[in-house]
């Protein structure tokens, strides 16, 4: 194998590896957008209590604390 052949080589394989963690990067998923059961029961909780007018605003709960 001759010095121009291997640089040939080691240049197409560096470039397959580029477009494969370019691949990768695109289709990955972030972990933390994904709810665990007990995240989704929270949630759902959180909606209901929403809904039915459980909850206090922001603005209120900054006045209540001095904010």
């Amino acid at each position: 194998m001759t010095g121009a052949s291997a640089i040939d080589r080691i240049h197409n394989e560096l470039k397959f590896l580029r477009e494969e963690v370019t691949f990768i990067k695109k289709h990955m998923f972030d972990p933390d957008t994904i709810m665990t059961t007990e995240e989704s029961k929270r949630f759902e909780k959180s909606m209901k209590e929403l809904k039915q007018g459980k909850t206090t605003p922001l603005s209120e709960l900054k006045k209540e604390l001095g904010f």
